[in-house]
């Protein structure tokens, strides 16, 4: 099993705490109900400085990268680290490593964190691009992904085709979100209805016809909160 680099570890960790800013903190971590404290760095100062650290530190394997990214996370004092590892796994020296081998990583992501913040950016930044390459080998992986046990894998095969507009694949975003309707094992949690919502909503600027005819056929299976965000702008 390769090791994680723990340099580049302290490297971020030390260029995150000279950013941090106590008051914010405090803020950050009420606005999210976090139980890992904050440093009170922003999301923009936490991209700039991991791509500052990388800037002069480079993972050479595959091995390296994906075990770097899991021990920022898992092992994480403070929430920024979090991100720091999500920024890590799209930096674009690593490019030429996101494709299906990856999703592996990011499902470890996602389950180590379970949270809104870094589950969303997960299954639309870093999921959904490969997603879209790879609809062939992974549309099976999303469907299971939509009847998971864990409740935030399914919120993130819901929003893995969020930002795919003409090229989404309809099919695949009905089967994520059928199984996750009222009267399924999630289907009453908000997390699960908003991105529901979420997911018809962004897709409406595309078809809205589709949206429209899917909300109908779905009917009371539909949550209100889910049918109000799908109709959002239409």
């Amino acid at each position: 099993m390769p090791s994680s680099d723990r340099e580049l570890i302290r490297a971020l960790t030390a260029a995150l705490t000279a950013r941090a800013d106590p008051a914010r903190a405090v803020e950050q971590q009420r606005y999210t109900k976090s139980d890992l404290p904050y440093l009170g760095v922003t999301l923009p100062d936490v991209r700039r400085a991991v791509r500052d650290v990388l800037a002069t530190r480079r993972l050479t394997s595959r091995g390296a990268w994906d075990a770097t990214a899991r021990a920022l996370v898992d092992e994480a004092t403070h929430r920024e680290l979090w991100h720091a590892a999500v920024e890590l796994t799209g930096h674009r020296h690593y490019r030429e490593w996101q494709d299906p081998r990856t999703i592996g990583l990011y499902r470890h992501l996602i389950m180590a964190t379970r949270w809104w913040d870094v589950v969303d950016d997960v299954a639309v930044h870093r999921i959904g691009p490969i997603l879209l390459r790879h609809i062939a080998s992974l549309d099976s992986v999303m469907r299971q992904w939509a009847v998971d046990d864990d409740m935030w894998v399914r919120r993130a095969a819901i929003l893995s085709q969020l930002n795919h507009k003409d090229a989404t694949d309809t099919a695949l975003l009905e089967g994520t979100i059928t199984p996750n309707l009222k009267g399924t094992a999630y289907g009453s949690e908000l997390f699960i209805r908003k991105a529901i919502g979420w997911a018809l909503r962004q897709y409406a600027r595309t078809d809205p016809d589709w949206v429209l005819a899917h909300v109908e056929a779905y009917g009371d299976r539909l949550s209100g909160l889910s049918r109000r965000e799908a109709l959002k702008h239409l």
